[in-house]
């Protein structure tokens, strides 16, 4: 299991104006092209971030609230199976405390997860009419 920080980050374009980066990356990579919009910060499984330090199949800065929520709900779920497998590795005798534990943010992180889905599943109601609810569920 590793949780890694990300964030946005503003760089110089072409013609020296501030532009904000359309994806996140560790700070890391960050120090390499600009500087970090710390409020921006969202934290990721290991597993979508790549060899550069760019996270990987997430909404873009400027893309739709819908794909920004998707892309949270895919990430908590990344982090919730992370802890499971972490946690299947783990002695049950002698490490039953840091077992316990993993199994319990797990839980957390799906809790959080189905929030959001339940979120979503209301905003795009919402957006469609409610005539479209019943399909948004299947």
């Amino acid at each position: 299991m590793c949780d890694v920080y990300v964030y946005y980050f503003v760089h110089i374009g072409p013609v020296g104006e501030r532009l904000l980066s359309k994806r996140r990356a560790t700070l890391e990579r960050i120090k390499v092209e600009g500087e970090p919009v710390m409020e921006s910060q969202f934290v990721v499984d290991h597993s979508e971030v790549d060899d550069n330090g760019f996270v990987i199949g997430h909404a873009s800065a400027n893309s739709h609230p819908m794909d920004e929520l998707w892309s949270q709900i895919r990430s908590l779920d990344r982090r919730a199976q992370s802890r499971d497998n972490d946690a299947l590795q783990l002695d049950e005798r002698s490490e039953a405390a840091a077992k316990y534990m993993l199994s319990l943010e797990s839980k957390e992180l799906r809790k959080q997860a189905q929030a959001l889905r339940t979120e979503r599943v209301d905003k795009m109601a919402n957006e469609l009419g409610d005539r479209a609810r019943p399909y948004l569920f299947r």
